[in-house]
């Protein structure tokens, strides 16, 4: 397992050498100024699990104002924030920060003991980490059980492309593109589940269009199916050699269509 990080603040040097000294072996430990642009840098450079200010005469109120700001990001990350000093120090300090502390560590500082304080809280953390994940996962599977999958139709009949929108739009999202260039273009910020790619087009035809997504990051595992009227069999052959998941003849049977479609990706 890896060790667990520690980041020290405050002006109590004796207290940091300490820490340096006795813990080191068993925690990755760095040191920050009580400077809120230095805390900031090093809780993003470092990314510890714990963060510790050190009490001592020489904070000041301001010091511990910067700290109790920093706390908020500290919750939403996940780190704990403890104090370390005398009994008397942190029991004011938790007055005047509304006990805001999650692990208190009185001096004089033990190897064993503050092992034991960190090891127990991150281990709650972890809990509570994995059960967050958990439920996002399952809210994530919810969320995609519920969502209807996509369909992108790329022909350059628009009465073709108005038809089989009109087909498909009671069990999926359609989109239509006119031409590759239209569909690169949209699949650049968007994702579908399923094309439909007309075999004969001007310019770009379906099979140099099939080429092209194929070698798109998001796309390499989406289901072509060729639109075409072609019924020439040494077409369809050449149309199959690129291995695309099937292909549709025109004109289009709704059944069949959707029946297509719902065996590579569902209803």
């Amino acid at each position: 397992m890896d060790r667990y990080k520690i980041l020290l603040t405050g002006n109590n040097g004796i207290i940091m050498d300490d820490f340096f000294n006795i813990l080191e072996k068993s925690f990755l430990i760095m040191s920050s100024s009580t400077r809120y642009a230095d805390m900031e840098v090093h809780m993003a450079c470092f990314k510890p699990n714990v963060f510790v200010l050190c009490l001592g005469s020489d904070n000041t109120e301001d010091d511990i104002t910067r700290v109790m700001t920093i706390k908020r990001r500290l919750t939403r990350d996940d780190v704990i924030f403890g104090v370390v000093g005398t009994p008397g120090e942190i029991e004011s300090f938790q007055k005047r920060s509304f006990n805001m502390a999650d692990i208190v560590i009185p001096r004089p500082i033990k190897a064993d003991k503050i092992k034991a304080i960190i090891e127990d809280h991150m281990e709650e953390v972890e809990k509570l980490q994995a059960q967050r994940s958990a439920m996002e996962e399952e809210l994530n599977k919810v969320k995609n059980e519920d969502r209807r999958k996509h369909v992108l139709v790329i022909d350059d009949s628009p009465i073709m492309l108005k038809l089989v929108k009109e087909q498909l739009k009671d069990n999926y999202e359609v989109a239509t593109a006119i031409s590759g260039k239209i569909a690169y273009k949209f699949l650049e910020s968007k994702t579908t589940d399923f094309i439909l790619l007309d075999y004969e087009m001007p310019e770009e035809d379906g099979p140099q269009v099939l080429k092209r997504l194929r070698m798109l990051p998001n796309i390499d595992r989406v289901p072509i199916v060729f639109l075409t009227g072609v019924t020439d069999r040494e077409k369809i052959k050449e149309a199959l050699m690129l291995s695309p998941q099937g292909y549709v003849l025109k004109p289009i049977d709704k059944d069949k269509l959707i029946g297509t479609i719902e065996k590579f990706i569902g209803g």
